[in-house]
């Protein structure tokens, strides 16, 4: 069992897709737009805002017109927080189940504080987060490991004694940079067992997370 836990927010704790389905075709709507299908929305949310307008509006993240729309989704995003999405079914448990077992968790993610923060203080579900690392703490983000790091130093751990939880290969990758074990999410936008070495463990559902955590 480690010491401690460090998980990624979109995507492995937080199902935020929803509200970046609705917040991309208001959007579109408004510039009188196409709607994309909402399932390459949702599979596309872990590579964030940039990938995500220009894929709505078939532009290259290049363009300066594409700086102008993504300012313009992620207000659109800024007021849909929570509002279609929420921690992934399974999640509260999960957590309530690390707190039993004295076991502080974190979150280290790539989306901004303006974001994350408001997120953790409306859904219960991380009510006991102990530290929460965005990229404006930081001066490189995942897949470099400066992160993770931060995030065991405020646990007050070595990073062998922790575990970093992501659903996306830059995820893996920086939890090994940073010398933690890491646990793959399957159940999130964009990673399968087929993206990382055998020997690295995933969850299909977030009910097997604790077991996996619990193993290792």
């Amino acid at each position: 069992m480690p010491k401690g836990v460090l998980f990624d927010l979109d995507g492995t704790l937080l199902d935020s897709a929803p509200d970046f389905i609705a917040s991309l075709d208001t959007l579109l709507t408004r510039h009188n737009k196409p709607k994309l299908d909402p399932e390459i929305i949702r599979s596309h949310v872990s590579d964030g805002s940039w990938k995500l307008t220009s894929l709505g509006f078939n532009i290259d993240i290049s363009d300066d017109q594409c700086a102008v729309l993504r300012d313009e989704l992620l207000e659109e995003y800024e007021s849909n927080l929570l509002q279609h999405g929420g921690a992934f079914d399974g999640i509260k448990e999960m957590l309530t189940s690390l707190e039993k077992d004295d076991i502080p968790y974190g979150i280290v993610t790539n989306k901004p504080l303006r974001f994350a923060k408001p997120i953790l203080m409306n859904e219960i579900a991380f009510k006991d987060c102990k530290t929460l690392i965005c990229p404006d703490h930081l001066n490189a983000i995942k897949p470099d490991p400066e992160g993770i790091l931060r995030g065991c130093k405020d646990l007050g751990l070595h990073p062998a004694e922790c575990i970093y939880v992501g659903d996306h290969e830059k995820d893996l990758e920086a939890g090994i940079n940073a010398g933690t074990q890491v646990i793959a999410c399957y159940f999130g936008y964009s990673l399968k067992a087929s993206d990382h070495e055998d020997h690295i463990h995933g969850a299909h559902h977030p009910n097997q997370l604790y077991e996996l955590i619990s193993r290792l």
